[in-house]
């Protein structure tokens, strides 16, 4: 077998499952792996395969708890979630009747059985490739996930294929059944760990993916893309990423058809390719190309000569492409690749689309991801659709060509949290639309605001001058909008980043559906979208228009349990209610919980991404909490080697003494800037009287202002290795800004072009004792008369005073 290298080596120690937790018979074999999950196998030839497979890279775990009872004819396991049982030797599908099953495993402290061949149907399954040559914006779920209201859930393994110590793959050598069963009752997030554990955990994706992207389908020269970056820098919209589609290598046709291969650079299009991407980078921008090798090699590439000494041409002069070939796998990464790789270019976007060889699409995405493994300065990242198998482990994921529309914008928070049933957190939309539909100020500046609160943040559209991506092609309040949006994405990024690496590190993902933790909501078409964004953050996406009567979208919302703020207006919210509010263009539902810790980038550097050498951290009141904010170098592997800065945050909170201690955990220095200038801003906070700040025991000056409900303090030049303590004292420090409703009809009522006199009227009336039938008569009455009021203001009005009685 060809030998791919080093850097596709894979353990297979970690493949084989501790003995003791191995339970063999003349055709079965169970292993019990943790307390939720169980390896059930069953083969006529008493064969079992050990090796790791497409899904499974790692089994062998500690012994968890479990009891046996070890019959001659029938094995029994118990553990604290399940029992076990099966009749020896007997094929795994006995009766249809899941009590006579030869196989059976009962979820214990409920009525729910699994047996070989449950149909799962409560499963809320995951989503799979999306279609993309048609207008349909419907996201398809029918990929079986892990997320389930049985509280468990079974995936097949028994065709996929294997790898050896090299990393080259094979087809199974002795068919089995080969299942493993996730029993997990109420415990997602424990399911979630095993699965990584059996898995591999998520990468960790570079820093700057975490940025806000650009791609569209055009023909781009090194002109267009200088321009387009300049016109972006000189509009202040930060950039970090640039993919290029398709039309950047030489083009082959075949008949009235272009192919998508080719790995070339188009000389009449980019003469100095290195000169484009130095220049890129330099600006901080990183850059992706779109390739694919499934049509095969064609002579028009500059190595094709190369390739054809240790690949044979077919009859037309094209080298076939086969993903399981090894020897083909080598050519194609260092003939085509790498030569591409030594320009500079940071990731590929694997533009493999077949729903009948997504296998295929698999293992490239593998080979891709691995190859880069080669180089520990550039960390690997691949983009490409979902191939089905272990998803997290090769992001970032392309949910596929959308519908401009309204639709679209909606199935995107649900599709967001669908994705997480198999652990997958890095999923990227086009944001805007891809094609077809109208293009609509309103919906743009809703989908960035959901980009801005979205795992991934990518501009894009097909070829078109009437595509809008670009903020300001838009009218001037569009353009704000998008512009404040997009900064803010970037200076989330230290959050992000750290929210991220509990991703890679611990599985815990970084959209989290309400429903996990509410399961009624999953059926409830008003708050089934809102999710959880990392630790602090709470998201309740926009995906309707506005009522233009009032200029608002009026937006039903439930919270959970707990406090929440306003990110914005820092209003606070009681949680476990369900509230109406009303949103201008401009503001967006984002709620941060009791005691929040957000740390942002306050660098001047547009499309910086690194580690800040200015950082603004948000605290809100009302608990304390701390928080971990980690930091490397967000591009190479040398975070694995303890290059890397776990700073922690603690925010202890008194009503009239509050403090802030920043002080490094664990890692080294030298990862960041030796001093950094912090700006702590405390949301909903008067001004203290009473404010120390030491550096270690040093007492050191601070700055201290107020801006709006905020009170801030500034250090500067902080050493990064040493501790800061920020104490704050004094009486009745927090602004109980508890959100009223009133103060939204206040704001509705002064922008309607009606008389002042009215509105004062109908402001007096809102605010009355009157029950809500009175003032729906009172305000009919106001619009009768010569003079009355315009019969689309009493409407407005009438539905205003419905949603007051709803509270």
């Amino acid at each position: 077998m060809y030998d791919l290298g080093d850097q596709f080596a894979l353990d297979l120690s970690k493949a084989k499952a501790e003995p003791s937790c191995v339970f063999t018979g003349e055709k079965y074999r169970i292993t019990v792996l943790t307390e939720r999950l169980v390896r059930l196998e069953y083969s006529e030839t008493g064969v079992f395969e050990d090796s790791p497979t497409e899904l499974v890279m790692c089994r062998n775990f500690p012994k968890p708890e479990f009891k046996v009872t070890d019959k001659k004819t029938q094995l029994i396991i118990e553990t604290k979630y399940f029992v076990l049982t099966y009749t020896k030797n007997a094929p795994f599908k006995g009766t249809n009747i899941n009590k006579s099953a030869h196989l059976k495993v009962e979820l214990l402290n409920t009525d729910k059985v699994w047996y070989y061949g449950h149909p799962e149907v409560r499963n809320y399954l995951a989503p799979v490739l999306q279609s993309t040559d048609s207008a349909e914006d419907d996201l398809r779920f029918n990929m079986k996930g892990l997320y389930s209201i049985d509280g468990f859930a079974s995936i097949d393994d028994s065709n996929s294929k294997i790898f050896n110590a090299r990393g080259n793959c094979f087809t199974r050598a002795n068919p089995e059944i080969d299942i493993y069963l996730f029993m997990y009752f109420r415990d997602f997030t424990l399911c979630l760990k095993d699965y990584y554990l059996l898995t591999g955990y998520p990468a960790l994706i570079p820093r700057f993916a975490l940025g806000n992207w650009w791609s569209r389908n055009d023909t781009y020269n090194e002109e267009k893309l200088i321009d387009l970056v300049n016109n972006f820098e000189l509009h202040k919209i930060p950039m970090s990423v640039i993919m290029l589609d398709k039309d950047w290598h030489i083009r082959v046709q075949e008949g009235d058809k272009h192919l998508k291969t080719g790995f070339t650079f188009n000389g009449e299009l980019f003469h100095d390719p290195s000169s484009l991407v130095n220049l890129l980078h330099t600006k901080g921008i990183r850059i992706g190309l779109n390739v694919n090798p499934i049509e095969g090699f064609y002579p028009m590439d500059a190595y094709y000569d190369e390739a054809l000494k240790y690949l044979q041409a077919d009859e037309r002069g094209v080298i076939p492409f086969n993903v399981y070939d090894s020897k083909t796998i080598d050519v194609y990464l260092k003939v085509f690749i790498h030569p591409l790789d030594n320009f500079g270019i940071d990731f590929f976007w694997i533009d493999w689309y077949n729903t009948d060889r997504v296998n295929e699409l698999f293992f490239l995405k593998h080979y891709h991801f691995y190859d880069m493994m080669r180089d520990y300065k550039r960390r690997p990242m691949v983009y490409g659709y979902n191939a089905a198998v272990a998803a997290h482990r090769y992001p970032v994921l392309y949910a596929g060509k959308a519908t401009v529309s309204w639709k679209t914008l909606k199935a995107l928070p649900f599709f967001n949290g669908k994705a997480t049933n198999i652990g997958v957190s890095w999923w990227s939309h086009d944001i805007g639309g891809y094609f077809y539909g109208t293009e609509d100020n309103e919906l743009y500046e809703r989908y960035i605001q959901l980009g801005t609160f979205s795992p991934i943040l990518k501009l894009s559209a097909d070829a078109g001058r009437f595509y809008k991506r670009e903020p300001w092609r838009w009218d001037k309040k569009t353009y704000a909008i998008a512009q404040d949006y997009l900064q803010l994405r970037h200076r989330l990024i230290p959050y992000l980043y750290s929210e991220a690496y509990k991703y890679y590190k611990y599985g815990i993902p970084l959209i989290q559906p309400i429903y996990y933790r509410y399961p009624e909501i999953y059926d409830d078409d008003l708050y089934r979208n809102e999710y959880y964004f990392g630790s602090q953050l709470f998201i309740c996406p926009i995906t309707t228009k506005k009522e233009l009567i009032m200029n608002r979208v009026i937006q039903k919302f439930y919270l959970p349990e707990g406090t929440w703020y306003d990110f914005v207006t820092g209003k606070k919210f009681p949680g476990g209610h369900k509230y109406v509010s009303f949103f201008k263009d401009e503001d967006y539902p984002v709620f941060a919980k009791a005691g929040a810790i957000i740390p942002m980038s306050n660098n001047s550097n547009l499309n910086d991404t690194t580690p800040p050498r200015n950082m603004e951290i948000h605290v809100f009141p009302g608990q304390s909490n701390s928080y971990k904010l980690y930091e490397d170098d967000g591009v190479s592997d040398l975070y694995l080697k303890g290059y890397y800065l776990l700073t922690l945050i603690d925010y202890n909170y008194l009503p009239n003494n509050y403090t802030v201690i920043i002080r490094p955990l664990e890692g080294k220095s030298g990862i960041i800037s030796d001093k950094r200038n912090y700006k702590v801003r405390f949301r909903n906070t008067k001004k203290s009287s009473n404010v120390s700040v030491f550096i270690r025991d040093v007492k050191v000056d601070c700055t201290t202002s107020v801006e709006g409900s905020d009170f801030i303090v500034e250090v500067k030049d902080v050493p990064t290795t040493q501790q800061l303590t920020i104490n704050c004292k004094g009486k009745d420090i927090e602004i109980d800004a508890i959100r009223i409703i009133l103060e939204d009809i206040e704001g509705i009522i002064s922008d309607l072009p009606i008389a002042t006199k009215v509105k004062e009227q109908l402001y007096s009336l809102f605010v009355s004792d009157l029950p809500i039938n009175k003032k729906r008569i009172i305000v009919r009455k106001m619009g009768s008369g010569r003079n009355g009021l315009e019969t689309k203001y009493v409407q407005l009005f009438i539905k205003l005073l419905e949603y007051m009685s709803q509270l």
